[in-house]
């Protein structure tokens, strides 16, 4: 069994649509497959159905954007109700925060290049949760940068003059709200620490006791190191080892099944359902 908990589409910063997602997955191999958008569910419904049709195993899932003391933590959820009260009320929060934020990007790196707003909207296809990445592609469209990865290594870095922050719930209450909506949820690449700042294990500790399930133990974000770290955590605290690929299509290298969950590792995460 190929095991795939991570990957995203159109309704993210993706650039397949989510049953596009599925078709490509199916053609990669893998049996089994999590859309997991960040803060959004809208791309459930197509996958489904579409991973239905190749006879798929379809996991529903999101990636939630959270915060400890500043520092940005991703967390996966699956299986939770999408209409739960506390979820919804966090998510449209966190979407709206973006919006704002992303806008304030866009008129700081104005300034000095050529991008406009509505040349973000466009590129990002009718996106729910419109962010850095949709600001990345429109930077290549007028020939800034090269590709969507200097812009983050660049113009939209962390410290840059065009960085703005935004609110992200505190991730142990995020893990709190996940829960109590019927969500396993997942701490998304824990040691991608060429990313930025990453917490320390006493945070993963804290997010343990509040209710975490699984670490994302292998990510093309870390090297051997932060595995065998992640993987001794994992063990000691009694959380699942995950593994998937980050899946955005062309928006990134990752490819669809680089990094595997086990099938024991899914059953547990399975059997971790109200």
């Amino acid at each position: 069994m190929r095991i795939d908990l991570h990957t995203h589409s159109t309704v993210s910063d993706g650039t397949g649509s989510p049953a596009q997602v599925m078709r490509e997955a199916a053609d990669a191999g893998l049996d089994i497959v999590a859309l997991t958008d960040h803060d959004s569910v809208d791309g459930w419904e197509a996958a489904a159905a579409e991973a239905a049709s190749l006879g798929l195993g379809f996991v529903p899932g999101i990636e939630v954007s959270c915060r400890h003391h500043g520092i940005s933590i991703h967390l996966l959820s699956y299986w939770h109700d999408p209409s739960d009260e506390g979820v919804e009320g966090m998510l449209r929060r966190t979407r709206e925060a973006r919006v704002h934020r992303a806008r304030e990007i866009v008129e700081r790196i104005g300034v000095d290049f050529p991008i406009t707003w509505e040349a973000v909207i466009e590129r990002s296809g009718g996106a729910v949760t419109v962010g850095r990445p949709h600001i990345a592609d429109a930077l290549v469209d007028q020939g800034v940068v090269p590709n969507r990865s200097a812009a983050f290594d660049s113009i939209l870095i962390p410290g840059s003059r065009y960085y703005v922050p935004h609110y992200a719930p505190e991730v142990t209450d995020a893990v709190r709200t996940m829960a109590a909506a019927g969500g396993v949820t997942v701490f998304a690449h824990p040691g991608a620490d060429a990313r930025g700042r990453i917490v320390t294990t006493s945070v993963i500790e804290r997010m343990a006791r509040a209710g975490l399930t699984g670490l994302e133990v292998d990510h093309r974000d870390h090297d051997e190191r932060q595995r065998d770290r992640l993987g001794r955590i994992a063990d000691r605290l009694g959380l699942v080892r995950t593994g998937a690929s980050d899946y955005h299509g062309t928006g990134k290298l990752n490819r669809l099944g680089e990094n595997l969950t086990s099938p024991h590792a899914h059953a547990r995460l399975e059997a971790a359902r109200p």
